[in-house]
């Protein structure tokens, strides 16, 4: 195979991915005709029988035979599911039963009429969206599909018929069915099956034959349907060719842009720039250009608006929304950015100078377009009405006029005082002047009158003949034109300056927001917090409640951020929620899919998967968001949606780590232990098998010998079985310290006494102050501070060596030392013998296992204390205590301190 028919190996790993991808997806195959009648249910029922003949397992969902005979006998021996009865204002209506087709899982399912509309309450609103959460479970479906429902020729079936089909399906919901069978029938054929009563009853046959049942319709249709399945064909074909390698299609791959405005019809400019690029198999964008004059258009046109782009998405467009002043530069500025090939825009509509303005910005894109094309289709104009006109316009408007020539009054009246001194030319500024204040604080129209009230009011007081609308000399009339040109453009030029500035400070406050909230999100860690942050800028934009439901392994939805607790006790939206969490797609408030819930559901996409929802209480803002706050929403929650993944990771990454930690530390535990567990136990299990070897003929001094070889080895494993208890519990933070007034001299001897055995053959010096000395410690853990300090002494010092234990005040604590007299520590050491584990090096006179200083060290932590050792001058070491002073104690420290 020659390099230019080689497959593109990212184009094959790609192909590969889509596969495994749906090889999990169940398979969808449409019945598509021109019209009702030419034979699709019946068609759909001799493939299902065929299939059963061959042992599948063939499930009836949902059937319209529509009283037809020979439809209703193929369908006789079919396994049907049970309707699902739905009450819709005192009238129950029986729907197909979505949750008992996913509990049957057949192998095939039958659903007709995949446009069809669900009754209110039904968890979706249309069946094209039942359909495709059973190809999500695996299911595979059968199903029908008239040309007329098909959303992107919405428009021309309208022109066909004369009525605009309501139930409507995604073009992408056909472009991905694995198969398509187109089921035709020449017009005559299906007109003669309409007399003979086998599409309709016979009164319903009359009705469709004086109105959609034409033979021009029908061929019209027909011709649809050819077209649309031939357009299916090739995309296939090219697909193949693409996929083995064949040849290749597109040296440059072609892109559409559709511009869509207010005054015309955009859903049909979105429907046209869908058939453009379906035809060029290209991808496509929609585009809102929002120009000062967009920002104030009313609340209608501005819907119209979001009805075409949400239209725009579901047929498969990004839809995007730019700021700019020139509407052509914006438009060529956005086709250029993203390389588009074709731009497609409504052509001049209205009457008057619109009709002109509007043919100019046509010329413009025309001509300074470059390579793009610029493609111009029909669109039906709509008059728009600017938004000053829909809220208060007595108020808003009549207030703006009324400062406009008031600051015109204001110009008169300051020309009027210094007319003495001053000449026309003086006069002409001053009103000039007036007309620049007006145009920076109002609207474009205030400004244009105030220009023109300027040259009323300077030729009825300031030129001969005073008073009168009337010029005596013909050079005055050549100053008023000047100065109204000049008013006019300087107006013009500073509403549009201070336009482009609110533009520019609207992006610059999006783009500060975004940047503090990313900023934010690098100086936060934890998730709680990341959803907080998101959260409290997001609702700033939406300007209504938002929250943050985050799954957990087991994808149970919980609130995260500290808002949203509500939606955890409401089950229909929290049912909203999880749908969205399990299939990445809008649901909720204002979409098709659970419009009745109170919130948007937006779904939390991270790299690896999903993450959870981000819910917006749409239903309680006054008025819908705009194109604008539609894009910001979106850039903010996919925002949210990394910084929560990092977040999540972060902490996986924590945890795993502290895992390896604790296996480390296990490692070093049983490594550590090891010796010293079979040590004692090897001694005592010798000696008692010497024991119970020779009963009675042992001599008394040896058995009794062996007797406390048990005794002493059974105590020193129970010291290293207490040692890693309270490492335990010292690490798992359950250690208490219950602290309470003790005197230090009983401590000190209650700890000599445990060690009386030990301390045998040594001198113990125990030296406390001659007044009662009370520290606030915990009797029993700092007893055992005490008893591994002076054990410690005894296992690293010669025998016989004398061992001291001081108590003392200093500085208002209470200080504790263990000294000996034996060869010391060496310097690098004296930090690391309180090390977990680690044993000076000739601890093996010892044999200790490296956890007693380490306990004596948490302990007197967890009093607040600290614990240190030095080597002592003449030899030896010195182990120090000090604990706060608390109580009297304390009191008198300070008072001392204070003198």
């Amino acid at each position: 195979m020659d390099d230019a028919r080689r497959p593109d190996p990212e184009e094959l790993l790609a192909r590969a991915a889509r596969e495994e991808r749906l090889a999990k997806r169940g398979k969808l195959k449409i019945y598509f005709g021109a019209a009702p009648g030419v034979g699709k249910t019946f068609a759909m029922l001799e493939g299902a029988q065929a299939r059963r003949r061959h042992g599948l397992d063939v499930v009836v969902g949902w059937m319209e035979t529509h009283g037809r005979r020979e439809t209703e006998d193929l369908a006789r021996d079919l396994e049907r599911l049970a309707p699902r009865q739905v009450d819709y204002r005192g009238v129950k209506l029986s729907e197909f039963d979505l949750d008992g087709a996913l509990a049957r899982r057949p192998g095939l399912l039958l659903l007709d009429e995949l446009a069809h509309t669900n009754a209110a309450g039904s968890r979706h609103a249309r069946r094209w969206q039942d359909i495709e959460e059973l190809l999500e479970a695996g299911l595979d479906v059968h199903t029908t599909l008239n040309v007329q429902h098909v959303e992107s020729l919405n428009d021309i079936v309208e022109q066909i018929i004369g009525v605009r089909v309501r139930e409507t399906v995604p073009d992408r919901v056909f472009d991905a069915a694995d198969e398509v069978e187109l089921v035709d029938l020449p017009p005559d054929e299906l007109l003669s099956r309409l007399r003979e009563g086998k599409v309709y009853v016979p009164l319903q046959a009359e009705r469709a034959a004086q109105n959609f049942f034409r033979k021009e319709n029908l061929l019209a249709l027909r011709e649809l349907a050819l077209r649309r399945t031939a357009e299916r064909v090739d995309a296939q074909t090219d697909e193949f060719r693409r996929a083995h390698g064949l040849a290749g299609i597109w040296s440059v791959r072609e892109r559409v842009v559709a511009v869509l405005e207010a005054r015309t019809d955009a859903t049909n400019i979105v429907r046209a720039a869908y058939r453009v690029a379906a035809r060029a198999r290209a991808p496509w964008m929609a585009l809102n250009v929002e120009t000062p004059e967009v920002q104030r258009l009313a609340e209608p046109d501005r819907e119209r608006l979001d009805e075409a782009l949400e239209l725009a998405r579901r047929l498969g467009a990004e839809a995007a929304v730019v700021r700019g002043v020139d509407f052509v530069e914006e438009i060529l500025a956005f086709a250029r950015e993203r390389r588009a090939t074709h731009v497609l825009i409504s052509r001049p509509t209205g009457s008057g100078w619109r009709r002109l303005a509007r043919a100019w910005t046509l010329v413009r894109l025309a001509r300074d377009a470059g390579a793009i094309d610029v493609l111009v289709t029909a669109g039906e104009a709509h008059d728009a009405a600017p938004a000053r006109g829909v809220a208060r316009p007595s108020v808003v408007v009549g207030r703006h006029f009324a400062y406009a020539l008031a600051a015109v009054s204001a110009s008169t009246a300051l020309c009027w005082s210094v007319r003495s001194v001053t000449s026309l030319a003086d006069h002409v500024m001053i009103y000039l002047l007036g007309v620049l204040v007006v145009a920076s604080r109002l609207p474009r129209l205030p400004s244009l009158v105030a220009a023109i009230a300027s040259v009323v009011a300077l030729d009825f007081f300031f030129v001969p003949p005073y008073f009168r609308f009337a010029v005596a000399d013909v050079q005055h009339v050549l100053s008023f034109v000047v100065m109204l040109a000049v008013g006019l453009i300087v107006s013009s030029y500073t509403v549009r300056l201070r336009e482009q500035a609110d533009a520019a400070s609207q992006r610059e406050r999006r783009t500060a927001a975004l940047y503090a909230m990313s900023r934010q999100f690098v100086i936060e860690t934890g998730v709680g917090e990341i959803a907080s942050t998101a959260i409290r800028y997001i609702r700033e934009i939406v300007d209504t409640e938002t929250f943050i439901l985050l799954a957990d392994r087991s994808s149970n939805l919980s609130p995260c951020g500290g808002e949203g607790a509500w939606v955890a006790g409401d089950e229909r939206e929290l049912a909203a929620a999880r749908l969205v969490h399990e299939h990445g797609r809008l649901a909720g408030y204002g979409t098709d899919t659970l419009p009745g819930s109170q919130c948007l559901y937006i779904p939390l996409v991270g790299s690896a998967g999903h993450l959870g929802v981000f819910g917006v209480a749409l239903a309680r803002r006054a008025a819908p968001l705009t194109a604008f706050q539609w894009q910001a929403l979106e850039t903010f929650v996919a925002q949210t949606a990394l910084a929560i993944e990092r977040a999540l990771l972060v902490e996986r990454t924590a945890t795993a780590q502290v895992a390896v930690e604790a296996e480390r530390a296990r490692g070093e535990l049983l490594s550590a232990v090891t010796h010293d567990v079979r040590t004692p136990l090897t001694a005592i299990h010798g000696s008692a098998q010497t024991l119970i070897a020779t009963g009675g003929e042992l001599a008394p001094e040896r058995r009794l010998e062996l007797l406390e070889v048990i005794r002493d080895e059974s105590e020193r494993l129970s010291r290293l079985v207490s040692d890693l208890l309270e490492l335990t519990r010292i690490e798992s933070g359950t250690l208490r310290v219950r602290k309470e007034p003790c005197p230090v001299d009983d401590v000190i001897d209650s700890a000599v006494e445990r060690l009386e055995s030990k301390l045998a053959g040594r001198t113990v010096t125990r030296a406390v102050p001659g007044e009662v000395l009370v520290a606030a410690l915990d009797p029993v853990l700092f007893e055992h501070v005490l008893v591994n300090l002076i054990e410690n002494a005894t296992k690293y010092t010669p025998p016989e060596t004398p061992i001291e234990v001081r108590a003392f005040e200093r500085e208002g604590a209470v200080v504790f030392e263990v000294s000996d007299r034996g060869p010391g520590i060496a310097p690098a050491e004296l930090e690391r013998i309180f090390e977990r584990f680690y044993r000076a090096c000739d601890g093996d006179r010892g044999g200790g296992t490296g956890l007693g200083l380490t306990v004596s060290r948490a302990i007197v932590r967890a009093h607040d204390g600290r614990i240190s050792a030095e080597n002592r001058a003449g030899g030896g070491a010195t182990f120090r205590v000090e604990l706060p002073a608390s109580g009297p104690l304390a009191q008198r420290a300070s008072a001392e301190r204070a003198r």
